[in-house]
């Protein structure tokens, strides 16, 4: 029975990991499920709950900061939108404060002015300023 009781606690506290994301539930988690093999031995419930405390120390002084340390590691490659920004592009179809299209890293972007006031003919170079949805906001390269 207390088996039982130890692997509804750690699907509870297993479940409640996906709530809050910083593994120390889970860590519990581990540690009641191993509790739970420690308690279908039969042994007494003081030496259950001193099991748990072992495990749960061990696994959240032990295995947490492991996973923490290996999970919020930035990514080597930023593939994102925000990479973008600060590249030059090359101007395919004139670049107005409503339209236009740019070369930027080998694909096809649509494009418009930072300035409406300011055209980009094809041929000039711009850098892009920011990325608003799938539109690359651009300005005149200054070193180009």
């Amino acid at each position: 029975m207390g088996s039982l009781v130890w692997l509804i606690a750690a699907l509870a506290l297993g479940a409640a990991e996906l709530a809050v994301g910083d593994f120390t539930l889970l860590m519990l988690a581990l540690a009641a499920l191993g509790t739970a093999g420690v308690s279908l031995a039969g042994v007494p419930l003081a030496a259950e709950i001193i099991a748990f405390a072992i495990f749960a120390i061990g696994l959240l002084f032990l295995l947490r900061p492991w996973l923490r340390r290996r999970m919020m590691k930035s990514p080597i490659l930023d593939t994102s939108q925000k990479a973008l920004e600060g590249k030059t592009g090359h101007v395919l179809e004139t670049v107005s404060a409503h339209s236009g299209q740019i070369r930027l890293d080998g694909s096809i972007w649509s494009a418009q002015s930072l300035d409406p006031s300011r055209e980009f003919l094809p041929g000039e170079v711009v850098r892009v300023v920011s990325i608003e949805g799938n539109t690359a906001v651009v300005w005149e390269d200054v070193q180009a």
